[in-house]
């Protein structure tokens, strides 16, 4: 477990060193929902991005959680008059630590979003609903959703 997140963090520099090549590409801003707190993404490309957060969950048991996805954005599938509303999809992964080491989570993610990106303004403001598939302590299943809005730098 203690392996687990500096290979997160190391995956996610090598990934950000590459791809921050203009202005705009690093957002940072808030979830809310399930996770609630700081998150943030990086564009990689024209239509791809990987997005995270380091923020508490507020299911049964309170517990800090990280989660990491790579994502990939249609622009086309829903036309707005001002702004651009791509729709998006993608994998990751979460960990949610709890109380003592039994009680730590690995799991799979698969974020489903809108992002509202409007005119000459460097904002994101998203929706998403995220199936879950926890593999570690045991087998089970899960969805999460949040709001959020971001900031890019």
């Amino acid at each position: 477990m203690k392996k687990v997140i500096p290979t997160l963090f190391l995956v996610v520099l090598i990934f950000s060193g590459s791809a921050i090549s203009k202005d705009g590409d690093f957002g940072l801003g808030i979830i809310i929902g399930e996770p609630t707190g700081p998150s943030f993404k990086l564009w990689t490309g024209g239509k791809t991005a990987l997005a995270g957060a380091a923020a508490w969950s507020l299911d049964e048991k309170n517990s800090f959680h990280l989660h990491l996805d790579y994502l990939v954005h249609n622009f086309t599938a829903i036309k707005v008059q001002k702004g651009e509303l791509p729709v998006y999809f993608g994998i990751g992964g979460r960990m949610k630590f709890g109380e003592g080491p039994d009680d730590d989570i690995i799991g799979v993610r698969i974020p489903v979003g809108l992002e509202y990106l409007p005119v000459n303004t460097p904002l994101g403001i998203f929706f998403e609903l995220v199936p879950v598939l926890d593999l570690n302590p045991k087998t089970d299943v899960d969805i999460e959703g949040a709001i959020g809005i971001r900031y890019f730098f």
